[in-house]
């Protein structure tokens, strides 16, 4: 009988506990955000939904949406599902296609929206607070470098 070969695991580049360290940073500060809007009932993503919508000005094909959250449609459709229960966001079909939906802002979505970007900025805000001017531009520069 053969035994597996058992591989070393090789060892870490010196940059990937950086990036890890990256990794870790935007969670936390994720979960920040996500706290911040939670006292309002809604999460980042429904947050981040609301933005979409508020920005478009427009009503939005949920396979819009889906592509600007960065999720399958599915998810996309439980989102837009929960936010239409709640009252802040309503279903529309598309004019020019009529197998597609839309979603557009109710005026409480509207509502929700600026309490959520107010409750955001001030989150934001007490985040880089821990930073100073020269550390926060150090840190601008090189989340723009990364994102390429």
């Amino acid at each position: 009988m053969n035994k597996p070969v058992r591989r070393r695991a090789r060892r870490p580049a010196a940059a990937e506990p950086l990036v890890f360290s990256l990794l870790g940073t935007a969670g936390a500060v994720a979960a920040r955000l996500d706290a911040a809007v939670r006292p309002l009932g809604l999460s980042l993503a429904k947050a981040g939904v609301l933005r979409l919508l508020a920005e478009a000005q427009q009503p939005l094909p949920l396979h819009e949406l889906a592509e600007h959250e960065g999720c399958v449609r599915s998810n996309i459709t439980q989102l837009v599902d929960r936010l239409e229960k709640e009252g802040l966001v309503r279903r529309r079909g598309d004019a020019t296609d009529h197998r597609s939906v839309r979603a557009v802002l109710t005026p409480a979505g509207r509502q929700a929206y600026a309490k959520a970007m107010r409750a955001l900025a001030q989150e934001q805000r007490a985040i880089l607070s821990t930073l100073g001017a020269e550390d926060a531009e150090r840190l601008r520069s090189a989340l723009q470098a990364l994102a390429g």
